[in-house]
């Protein structure tokens, strides 16, 4: 029996689990000691069921000591077993006859010392449940706040949980590397614990950042590009009447022959006039889209904003004032440079608001990694404009998930996605920039980890 293997994965089913000894130990909440369960009496209402085992691995049980577990609420969590008692410790048995002529019963010593073992024993399984049930709670409240996050800026939503998939495989597949620039580069799990807990988080700080902001889809906010609209209509409208007045002015004052002639000759002029109106708001209304600005626009855009009208009021006003101007010269995208400061805010937020949080020894490192993601290697990136020696590299990690995800990202109504190839040629561009890590890029590529949050399939 000593060459003899015996899986540790097998399992046994029992059908009535509270007449087996393991079950009557705990019913009872007391010891059970039995000198040869294969000499049970059946009116003790007590059950032997290792006959399968026995059978399966050619083993005689005998003597069995079973002990219940008992937590501080003396509520069982489960029990200890003990099987054929030896005189000494390093006794092998080979056989069943020997089974059968040294396994001795266990005594009342053994009972009390292992009654001893068995509360150690449920003290460390109760400690190690509580450990598992605040581990599902901080991960709970982890979600949590991804979720608040999310739920101000809802275009973004699942941005957190690719960018944590994207930089813990990108962690995982740099870790196994034995050669090359990460052959040196290991990660414990707590470390890829504080990779996941940092991606996660990453944009926490948004809860900071003014939600008109991260909600704004194009260069003017909505009651501004009304308020555009609506000056002109006015405009328009005012046009219009200074033409009437004339046109009154002329039937009044003159003959009617002059009268239609003067207006006949000023109905051209008019419609130039509206339609140079006209075109100057259908290039606002395009300008406004968070779109590369044509070539000339923001020349355009200062020609417009230098016209005037007469407001109702009296005061001369332009189309278009200075900050709807810089608004709309805006070169890419939605925000302009006050818009852009306060989106950017929300990395210094994030590094406030996670390091209130008490994180233990193992995951002390979570605010620094999270708070250097948007850092770039040449020392342009924000906010603290780190070089590429004071960036950790589970941030230099990070950049390149944000980013990509950023660019494929399906689910934002104001741009389309990205397909991978362009993505990943931005990226390339962006490494050649000094702004991310080449060798992470490279290794992110040829691994293929951006397919880990490959668009879903729709029915």
């Amino acid at each position: 029996m000593k060459s003899r293997k015996v899986s540790p994965e097998h399992e046994i089913t029992i059908s009535n689990p509270s007449s087996s000894i393991l079950g009557q130990s705990i019913l009872q909440q007391k010891s059970i000691n039995i000198e040869d369960v294969y000499q049970i009496q059946p009116e003790s209402g007590v059950q032997w069921h290792g006959q399968e085992f026995d059978t399966l691995y050619d083993y005689r049980t005998k003597s069995v000591l079973t002990v219940p577990m008992f937590n501080h609420r003396y509520e069982a969590v489960g029990a200890i077993q003990l099987v054929n008692c030896k005189e000494e410790v390093d006794q092998m048995l080979e056989s069943k006859e020997m089974i059968e002529d040294t396994v001795q019963p266990f005594d009342e010593s053994d009972a009390k010392a292992m009654e001893s073992v068995a509360s150690q024993a449920a003290v460390a399984l109760e400690n190690a449940e509580l450990f598992d049930s605040i581990q599902i709670l901080f991960d709970g409240f982890i979600n949590a706040s991804v979720k608040a996050i999310e739920s101000r800026d809802p275009t973004t939503s699942g941005h957190s949980s690719r960018v944590a998939t994207l930089t813990i495989a990108l962690a995982e597949a740099a870790h196994q590397l034995e050669s090359g620039p990460f052959g040196s580069l290991s990660f414990t799990q707590d470390q890829m614990n504080e990779i996941r807990y940092a991606s996660l988080l990453h944009d926490f700080g948004k809860i900071g950042v003014q939600e008109r902001v991260l909600v704004k889809s194009k260069k003017l906010y909505p009651e501004e590009e009304q308020a555009v609209m609506d000056r002109f209509r006015m405009i328009r409208q005012g046009i219009e009447l200074e033409m009437t007045k004339k046109q009154l002015e002329w039937f009044i004052e003159q003959s009617k022959e002059e009268a239609l002639v003067k207006y006949g000759n000023q109905s051209e002029a008019l419609k130039e006039k509206l339609d140079e109106l006209d075109d100057a708001l259908k290039f606002i209304i395009k300008a406004n889209e968070p779109t590369v600005l044509a070539q000339g626009g923001f020349e355009r855009l200062q020609e417009i904003g230098r016209k005037m009208f007469q407001h109702p009021s009296g005061i001369a006003s332009p189309y278009l004032n200075s900050y709807e101007v810089g608004s709309l010269s805006v070169p890419k995208g939605s925000l302009n440079e006050k818009d852009r400061q306060e989106i950017e805010s929300h990395v210094t937020h994030t590094f406030n608001f996670l390091n209130i949080i008490p994180w233990s020894d193992e995951l002390v490192n979570v605010p620094y990694i999270a708070y250097a993601h948007h850092e770039k290697l040449d020392g342009s990136g924000y906010p603290r404009k780190l070089k590429t020696h004071q960036i950790p590299v589970q941030a230099k990690m990070m950049t390149i998930a944000d980013i990509y995800d950023a660019l494929t990202a399906w689910d934002r109504p104001y741009k389309k996605s990205m397909p991978a190839e362009r993505a990943l040629n931005i990226l390339g561009f962006e490494a050649k920039d000094k702004h991310v890590d080449q060798d992470l890029l490279d290794l992110f590529i040829n691994a293929k980890l951006y397919q880990l949050v490959s668009r879903p399939q729709t029915n």
